[in-house]
């Protein structure tokens, strides 16, 4: 089977998205609400973030797209700790897939633009879901305020980083920032690569209606800075095991 065959038969494609069509919003706005309400709860963080998981894979399911990743690495990421997560960056289906298909054992989080965590109907559910927030303002403000807040996560929680910057259109991986491995050496962290396949072959840039299909997603084993090689050589490094996998298909 590959990338793009078709999950479901076309009259079942068609009822799922004309649900999420109808239904979708009041759904995911419901979800967006709940924090105004619970945001005080004990626990509330921890059922939160379970909940926005479920919203993701929920949407995945009405859209007819699948995720695929082997057992042994659910298993690997459902016990892994002291972590930070790097993936390459393809489609904007990327965060839905990883929601969709890291363990629940396996807390992570993402960081945001800080425009995004103070609005006034956003900031609530970012604040909830553990979001951290970035001000691209300025680089080394930022850098300093993601590995704070990699150094105060719980040994069990991870935070996602893109390494590419951005959705790289290339065939292969495109080059790859220094921050992951800036702040992982910082911090005494690993690095845990994960590779995800053919999301832009779903949602190709400059599409908005994602195509049927499977994705699959890679977990690599840790990454481990070496402290006499340079940030640009663990950065070259990090990249050439990420590529050798993705290039593999």
């Amino acid at each position: 089977m590959t990338s793009t065959d078709e999950i479901d038969p076309m009259p079942v494609r068609v009822l799922k998205r004309t649900l999420l069509v109808v239904l979708g919003p009041f759904y995911f706005l419901g979800i967006a609400f709940v924090p105004l309400i619970c945001s005080r709860r004990k626990g509330f963080r921890g059922w939160y973030w379970r909940l926005v998981k479920r919203a993701c894979s929920r949407l995945l399911w009405l859209l007819s797209i699948r995720t695929q990743m082997s057992d042994a690495n659910k298993r690997d990421l459902a016990a892994n700790t002291g972590s930070i997560i790097v993936i390459n960056h393809r489609s904007h289906l990327d965060g839905f897939v990883l929601m969709d298909t890291v363990p629940d054992a396996k807390w992570f989080t993402f960081a945001a633009k800080k425009e995004l965590c103070d609005a006034k109907l956003l900031s609530t559910g970012f604040n909830g879901a553990g979001l951290i927030p970035i001000d691209r303002a300025s680089g080394s403000v930022a850098m300093d305020t993601l590995t704070q807040a990699v150094r105060e996560m719980p040994d069990r929680r991870s935070v996602v980083l893109f390494p590419e910057g951005t959705r790289t259109k290339s065939e292969s991986l495109g080059a790859f920032k220094a921050g992951a491995v800036v702040v992982a050496r910082d911090t005494g962290r690993t690095i845990l690569p994960i590779v995800i396949h053919d999301s832009d072959r779903l949602l190709p840039p400059g599409t908005f209606v994602p195509k049927s299909g499977t994705i699959r997603i890679d977990a690599l084993p840790p990454f481990v800075c070496d402290p006499n090689a340079t940030v640009d050589e663990d950065v070259d490094r990090l990249r050439n095991m990420m590529m050798a996998v993705f290039d593999e298909g």
